[in-house]
């Protein structure tokens, strides 16, 4: 209190800490509950602004989560702290987006199945509000675009149903016992019936039965779609994928090749690392981990 007038709020304290647990599926098991491989997280990256989450498992799905306190402040978490601004709780996300990235393959050739597991993720630049991301298995990497649209629907269909008849044609407003008979596809063998003959004219105010459907776009959806595959690069297991500075490259490395693709070209691409030896006998060396990106 100040003087009668003003009431002094206390200062929020630290939040409270947190409590880590190992977990390699998302959402709560119970003791003795069994995971099934297909769920287990095999790949988890952040963008560059801490503000998107993705992951990948082992069944090929990639989950997008996006964080939440951003908006609550209204600026990024990095530039609050920059600022000394007092963040009064640990940082959240939620789900924003998931979709099936790799299916599992079988290459003919070398008699070798090729599982959907995802190894590597990495993010693109962002672009017109869509995030783009690179997701990559033992053989094929997939550049994806995941944006909001919105969704179409039908909002009514004004053809009365009962007053359609086959394909279209309109029946007799008559109450009579014995229609006239008509054909497959609205056709009728009596020329009087048939509204297919050149001759047929609409009457006067048009068909009031007859309307076009009314097509609205009252909500959005994130949708993701593939905009390019890139294969037939690797003869060995993709472990890493790392994007360039100039935003429009990427490299990826196997075991003993690193190659340099363009993102709008899937057919080819630049080999700028190779280790392999003529003999594998004398091999001394792979590629392991992740390879840093070149500062195009």
């Amino acid at each position: 209190m100040n003087g009668g007038d003003e009431m002094m709020t206390a200062p929020a304290g630290p939040p409270q800490p947190l409590e880590w647990k190992f977990s390699q599926v998302f959402g709560e098991r119970a003791a003795g509950e069994e995971v099934q491989e297909v769920d287990i997280i095999s790949a988890i990256e952040f963008d560059k602004t801490g503000d998107h989450l993705a992951t990948g498992d082992r069944g090929g799905r990639v989950v997008l989560f996006e964080k939440t306190d951003t908006k609550d402040h209204g600026a990024p978490r990095r530039d609050l702290e920059k600022t000394d601004y007092p963040i009064n709780r640990h940082p959240e996300f939620r789900y924003k987006a998931e979709f099936q990235s790799h299916e599992p393959e079988f290459d003919y050739l070398k008699s070798l199945e090729i599982e959907e597991k995802i190894n590597k993720i990495r993010w693109c630049q962002t672009t017109n509000g869509a995030l783009f991301v690179l997701s990559t298995n033992d053989k094929t990497i997939k550049y994806w675009k995941v944006q909001e649209k919105k969704v179409k629907k039908i909002f009514e269909m004004n053809l009365d149903p009962q007053k359609s008849v086959g394909n279209g044609s309109m029946a007799s407003s008559s109450n009579s016992n014995s229609p006239i008979p008509c054909l497959a596809n609205g056709v009728s063998p009596d020329k009087s019936c048939n509204y297919l003959e050149n001759d047929f004219s609409f009457p006067p105010g048009g068909l009031p039965s007859l309307r076009l459907p009314v097509v609205t776009s009252q909500e959005t959806n994130l949708v993701a779609r593939c905009r390019r595959v890139y294969t037939h690069a690797h003869d060995y297991h993709i472990n890493s994928i790392s994007n360039n500075s100039d935003g429009e490259t990427f490299i990826s490395a196997d075991d003993l090749r690193i190659n340099l693709w363009n993102l709008e070209i899937s057919n080819q691409s630049f080999n700028i690392v190779d280790v392999k030896p003529a003999n594998m006998e004398d091999l001394t060396e792979v590629n392991i981990g992740r390879v840093p990106p070149y500062p195009l």
